[in-house]
């Protein structure tokens, strides 16, 4: 978007003392340049929203990001409009040059924040900040080139042909909007989709470079000198070559920042519809490690201790019929299954893809027990607050929601009073339905916030945590945080729908478990109570509180 310029008088001199000398008919010129600014608006979307998307999946939270980047640049632009005015005199040069940078700047904006957060985001201290500190630079430097440019197309389209402010800016405004129509359109639905973020990013740097300097050196070549046009040009050429050659390497840049990120040992990575999947380990006797967006969902060394406590505790009673929600891995339904009783289990993914992996994949077949074989497991693809939305007739004995941490945007509205109480709904009398929490330790007043939420919903809770997560990776909200910092537990919250508290115990009929027996559960309980954070609202859809 771009700010309004402060318009010259309709009596203002122009700053040239003739029309320009064009190639071209003037009313052609008017055309091209504002066919010029509905490029650079689209391209200055791109820039924007490529920023948004990229800094809330390394750094999480949406809202947050969209937020900085949106406010630092717009009132960066307001800057850069203030700035242009020393550059009227010059407003092709100044033109030309300013969008050759923003061009450079923009199309590797997301390969430099990528880069950081890879190989310095897990130091930790400052050097863990250096992805939202980068975030605020690239958003202050694109808006300051952004706010510049119309005040100087403003001035080249009056060096056409000399008309009133007022309809100036109406036909430049105008192109701009419809121009951030489109690029705001063409990000999620092609440039995301098929190329990815760091190569759409380059690419669209190629083709603000390639407007700006066609603008410049084809319609206002006369107003520079020949050492002026022929420097233009070596630019021009010079960004875009480097922005070739960045688009070149992108795919080995990534492989390199993916093995930063998670280790030599990745095995699948592949980015779906829905998430970024990851899959290392799993072979010659290495455990399996599942990331989603980047966060840790599934670790081989500790998988057991979370499954078991989400699973197990809300079993001990009727348990016919059970529904999953999440847990597409297929991890929690393994432990289900466990259970002698259990006629049926839904499992309601989202991602086809981590089903597919969780069918096909050899590692990831063998740590869940090739659960999906079973003819018990009917598998729904689905968004869960949807699913629970339009089945209200069908009754469970048990619901287990492994959804990811409380605290990621996307994940708020499975967090809330609405979700909860469509939970509830599907439940039987005597039913129970388990959700984890997040971690206790590290994030008390999120897991309380699903305590109370859970209660506002009319749902009775026992509310317990299980320490010995392996600490070697930030799984919650905040990626960028070092790893020295990642929690060590997990946080569960069994709920009933019956007048009484429900009661932490294992069933006697049930398997034998690796770690968790009733002393321990007792124990669990007791930890978590002990920071217990009392007062919390709950958190619903116009007002989350994570």
């Amino acid at each position: 978007m771009i700010e309004s310029p402060a318009p010259a008088s309709p009596g203002a001199p122009a700053p040239w003392g003739s029309p320009a000398r064009l190639p071209v008919r003037p009313g052609t010129g008017r055309f091209l340049v504002l066919a010029c600014v509905f490029v650079c608006a689209a391209c200055g979307l791109v820039y924007e929203l490529e920023l948004v998307a990229l800094a809330s999946y390394l750094i999480g939270d949406s809202v947050t990001q969209a937020s900085v980047v949106l406010s630092v640049m717009v009132f960066a632009m307001g800057l850069g409009s203030l700035v242009a005015k020393r550059l009227r005199w010059h407003a092709a040069a100044g033109f030309g040059a300013i969008e050759a940078v923003l061009a450079l700047v923009g199309g590797c904006s997301a390969l430099a924040l990528y880069g950081v957060f890879a190989w310095t985001g897990g130091w930790g201290g400052l050097w863990g900040q250096g992805p939202r500190v980068l975030l605020v630079a690239f958003s202050l430097a694109i808006g300051l080139l952004i706010g510049a440019e119309v005040p100087l197309l403003m001035e080249l389209i009056q060096r056409i042909r000399r008309q009133d402010a007022g309809g100036a800016v109406a036909d430049l405004f105008a192109a701009d909007y419809v121009g951030a129509l489109v690029g705001g359109l063409a990000f999620p639905f092609l440039l995301l989709p098929l190329l990815g973020q760091l190569t759409g990013a380059l690419l669209t740097g190629a083709v603000n470079v390639l407007a700006g300097g066609a603008l410049v050196l084809g319609l206002f070549g006369c107003d520079l000198t020949r050492r002026g046009r022929w420097l233009l040009l070596g630019v021009n050429c010079t960004v875009l070559g480097l922005l070739a050659a960045a688009a070149v390497h992108v795919d080995d840049f990534e492989r390199a920042a993916r093995h930063a990120v998670y280790g030599a040992d990745v095995r699948v990575a592949l980015q779906t519809d829905v998430q970024e999947v990851v899959l290392t380990g799993g072979t010659d006797g290495r455990p399996l490690d599942l990331f989603l967006d980047g966060r840790l969902r599934v670790s081989g060394r500790d998988e057991h201790r979370y499954h078991e406590a989400l699973v197990h505790p809300a079993m001990n009673g009727p348990h016919a019929r059970v529904l999953i929600l999440g847990g597409g891995d297929g991890l929690a339904a393994r432990e289900v299954l466990r259970h002698p009783g259990v006629r049926r289990v839904d499992v309601v993914e989202l991602d086809a893809e981590v089903l597919r992996l969780a069918r096909e994949d050899p590692a990831l077949k063998r740590l869940n027990g090739q659960v999906y074989d079973d003819p018990r497991v009917h598998v729904i693809t689905a968004d869960a607050f949807r699913h629970l939305r339009r089945t209200s007739s069908v009754r469970y004995d048990v619901v287990v929601s492994d959804l990811p941490d409380p605290g990621i945007t996307a994940s708020t509205k499975l967090y809330s009073q609405e979700f909860y109480g469509l939970a509830g709904r599907m439940l039987t009398a005597d039913g129970r339905l388990v959700v984890h929490a997040g971690p206790v330790t590290s994030r008390p007043r999120v897991f309380w916030t699903v305590e109370s939420t859970l209660r506002a919903a009319g749902l009775k809770t026992a509310p317990y945590c299980v320490a010995g997560r392996d600490p070697g990776f930030a799984a919650g909200p905040d990626r960028s945080s070092g790893r020295a910092d990642a929690p060590n537990d997990w946080g569960f919250v069994l709920a009933t729908r019956g007048p009484a508290e429900p009661t932490l115990s294992l069933s006697p009929q049930g398997p034998r478990l690796r770690t968790l027996t009733d002393t321990r559960l007792r124990e669990d309980e007791r930890a978590a109570e002990e920071s217990r954070l009392r007062g919390l609202q709950a958190s619903t859809l116009v007002h989350p509180r994570y």
